[in-house]
């Protein structure tokens, strides 16, 4: 997990959480809970977001080292 959060991105996990904890102890099971799922779920959805475009990232610069090497083998 550390290789695609840096520490900024881990730090807005936890706190993100903290806060939508607090939400639900501060207002309650109430319509208010689900504007603060809301933004819990978005989120969520940026975290995930942001994990599989690293994921990708990796896999695409792997794949060009791979292409670069290729190409050295065949001019030396």
């Amino acid at each position: 997990m550390s290789e695609h959060f840096d520490r900024g991105s881990l730090a807005i996990i936890v706190v993100t959480f903290v806060l939508f904890a607090a939400a639900l102890l501060a207002k309650g099971l109430t319509r208010d809970l689900f504007l603060e799922t809301g933004v819990f779920l978005v989120s969520v959805k940026l975290i995930v977001m942001a994990y599989k475009n690293s994921a990708t990232s990796k896999e695409v610069m792997e794949e060009l080292r791979a292409i670069r090497e290729m190409l050295e083998e065949k001019k030396g």
